[in-house]
């Protein structure tokens, strides 16, 4: 176990800025956003990973409350919500780090879809510029049926391009799912990255995607895949290193996987890739291991980090069944997990760092 005894140095701190998913915080329909950034503030966190269904949320509570005729749509009340979040936000000296998710974009093949989904874009646009000065969109990898997207590199890499083209200069991070369609590894994320060339497009890189993907099987009696997803997985680090820019990374996500029963029935979901339901209910904040986390994710983070020499915003962004709890404390208890998670990460990044200069 990983003592809390250790108070981290000025010098480790000023390297990385604790952030936040407003999401780890509790479902937004039951937590409401102010509850959420107290939370956030109280226990340290610097920025927020603002989730599209908190800000849509508030939206619909002023909408319910207003008392003017003039007709207004639900974009009007997402606006005002923006302005609103930004506001108590500031209050509480949080930055909005990133907008997210934008579900379900890149390879349309329904192009009236596509064209649909770069309307709701300009709107997350206008969104952005209203939060703050230097927030992303951050776009997950599609996991719709691949009857719906194409596989095409090229088309992908296209629609990315166009994306980062209509934010700018809003940043756009692009993000590989485990669970996703066609690309589900960070080295499919880059290589799309890469071939959409666009000076404000980058990637997000998320450890529990990282390691579910290569190296975790909760369906199986080990909850691991074969003996060798730890070489796997250790070709994949030494990858991320020598090849990603580190100017192209946006964010570093943390989390979990906590060690469930093979039949657990949320793991056998009917139309929901195993993956997905496993990370919807079973993310751990880091170094967890109480909690069942099990996963080799100090050896994630130490590539992503101290590996590629990152500095900047690391978040921690953990889907649990525990956030759909109907308790008012959900919000502290959770941010006060993070809290306890952030120090153990900076005593192990501050280890690992030593240790590689001797």
């Amino acid at each position: 176990m990983h003592s809390l005894s250790i108070t981290p140095t000025p010098e480790v701190e000023s390297r990385w800025r604790p952030a936040i998913a407003t999401v780890s915080l509790g479902a937004a329909t039951l937590h409401p956003i102010v509850a959420k950034l107290d939370a956030a503030a109280v226990n340290g966190q610097q920025g927020l990973e603002l989730f599209h269904d908190d800000l849509a949320e508030l939206a619909k509570n002023i909408r319910a409350q207003a008392h003017d005729n003039a007709p207004r749509t639900d974009r009007d009340y997402e606006i005002d919500a923006a302005r609103a979040i930004r506001d108590l936000c500031a209050a509480r000296d949080l930055q909005i780090v990133a907008l997210q998710p934008f579900r379900h974009y890149e390879g349309l093949i329904d192009r009236q879809r596509h064209a649909e989904r770069i309307d709701e874009l300009k709107h997350w646009v206008r969104l952005c510029k209203i939060l703050g000065d230097s927030l992303f969109i951050l776009i997950p990898s599609s996991f719709l049926d691949a009857s719906e997207i194409t596989s095409d590199r090229d088309c992908l890499a296209a629609d990315l391009a166009e994306a980062a083209d209509i934010a700018f200069p809003v940043r756009i991070a692009y993000e590989a799912l485990a669970w996703g369609t066609h690309i589900n590894t960070w080295e499919d994320s880059w290589d799309l990255i890469k071939r959409a060339n666009r000076p404000n497009l980058g990637i997000c890189l998320d450890t529990f995607n990282i390691a579910a993907r290569v190296w975790a099987d909760p369906t199986s009696a080990t909850g691991r895949q074969p003996p060798n997803a730890d070489q796997d997985l250790r070709k994949s680090m030494d990858r991320l290193v020598r090849e990603i820019d580190l100017d192209r990374v946006m964010m570093v996500q943390l989390a979990d996987g906590e060690r469930v029963d093979p039949h657990t029935p949320f793991l056998h979901a009917p139309g929901l890739p195993t993956l997905l339901a496993w990370s919807r209910n079973a993310r751990l904040f880091p170094c967890e291991e109480d909690r069942g986390g099990y996963l080799p994710i100090r050896e994630v983070t130490d590539a992503c980090i101290n590996g590629l020499g990152y500095t900047g915003w690391v978040s921690m962004e953990v889907f649990s069944r525990s956030t759909g709890e109907d308790n008012p404390a959900v919000p502290m208890e959770h941010a006060a997990r993070a809290s306890r998670s952030w120090l153990r990460v900076l005593e192990f990044l501050e280890m690992k760092s030593e240790k590689e200069s001797i």
